[in-house]
């Protein structure tokens, strides 16, 4: 083969390289999510031959944007339980109501012995919650808030606890329309200068 064949050839292979490296590039964006681990744990199952291992992983997937979910996943092998979990978890996605980087109102969520309480905070406080409703929280784009664990510390019940206290949040014009009442009487002022701010932006 002569040199100028050989140079072309090198020229062709970078290209194809490029082009991989590109196209995967372009994958990672499409599926820009935040993902999270809650947890992993082993499970047996006893059969005639004696006992089977699987995994599951409990994950939280969100675009760190106003949506969120869980999803939970099972399998032999871990990688592919956290796959399965992460694919659970774009089919429950749901939306949170978000007044800048706080919630609108402070709420309590329950699952099974698990009770997540939820207030607003003033901007610039940051995430202050254990590590399974953090993951929750921050998946959902909620960048300021107080978070409680009032019962189990059981890190599935915490994380199926905050989920239900953030689909428990109304938007301020709900909470007025549902009472009879104007806006400003139900939202607090340091919220509402939020909102302004928010919008103004």
């Amino acid at each position: 083969m002569s040199e100028t064949q050989n140079r072309e050839r090198g020229k062709s292979d970078r290209r194809g390289r490029d082009n991989r490296r590109g196209r995967g590039q372009d994958d990672r964006n499409k599926n820009d999510f935040l993902e999270r681990v809650v947890t992993i744990n082993r499970v047996s199952k006893v059969v005639k031959g004696g006992r089977r291992f699987s995994f599951t992983a409990l994950v939280v997937v969100g675009d760190g944007n106003g949506t969120v979910g869980v999803g939970y996943g099972k399998s032999k092998e871990v990688p592919t339980a956290i796959s399965k979990g992460v694919e659970e978890a774009k089919k429950n996605f749901f939306s949170v109501p978000r007044i800048q980087r706080t919630i609108p109102h402070p709420v309590q969520g329950e699952a099974g012995a698990g009770v997540v309480l939820l207030r607003p905070a003033s901007a610039g406080t940051g995430v202050i919650a254990g590590g399974a409703a953090r993951a929750v929280l921050e998946c959902a784009g909620v960048g300021d808030v107080l978070a409680k664990s009032l019962g189990s510390p059981n890190q599935v019940n915490v994380v199926h606890a905050t989920v239900a206290a953030l689909k428990m949040l109304e938007e301020p014009e709900d909470v007025a329309a549902r009472r009879g009442k104007s806006v400003e009487d139900v939202t607090p002022a340091a919220l509402l200068r939020a909102r302004k701010e928010e919008v103004a932006s």
